[in-house]
């Protein structure tokens, strides 16, 4: 793997309203919801993995921590910033960040496992069969 401790990637998005929490069923919280961070904090993660695996290896989602620090209105900006702390084996974990154009937003870790795509769809199929 091409991968390597301390490696970042970072994954900018605008806020509108269809990731508010206000959209969400928060009514009259016109923010960016929490789910959507941590959606964008895994997206982040799983970029960076990605963009340095071998072909036909991708990663699966195991654990997401997230702590949402501040609210962000609709039109600002988010930049999400995913850096890869430790490898072991298959399993890799990532520090992540969320700021907006003027503070700290979010904080968190995502741990993703790799695995084998094809594998992973032959075990997929054998439980949709079954």
């Amino acid at each position: 793997m091409g991968l390597q401790q301390g490696m970042t990637f970072e994954l900018i998005r605008r806020v509108g309203d269809e990731v508010t929490a206000h959209h969400l069923g928060n009514e009259g919280f016109h923010v960016l919801a929490t789910p959507i961070i941590v959606a964008w904090f895994e997206e982040a993660a799983r970029t960076l993995a990605a963009l340095h695996l071998e072909p036909g290896l991708g990663t699966v989602g195991a654990l997401v921590t997230a702590k949402h620090l501040a609210p962000t209105p609709v039109g600002m900006t988010v930049t999400v910033k995913a850096t890869l702390r430790e490898m072991d084996g298959r399993r890799l974990l990532f520090d992540l960040e969320a700021r907006d154009d003027t503070e700290k937003i979010a904080e968190g870790h995502n741990e993703r496992i790799v695995v084998s795509v094809a594998r992973f769809r032959e075990k997929l199929a054998r439980k949709q069969t079954s």
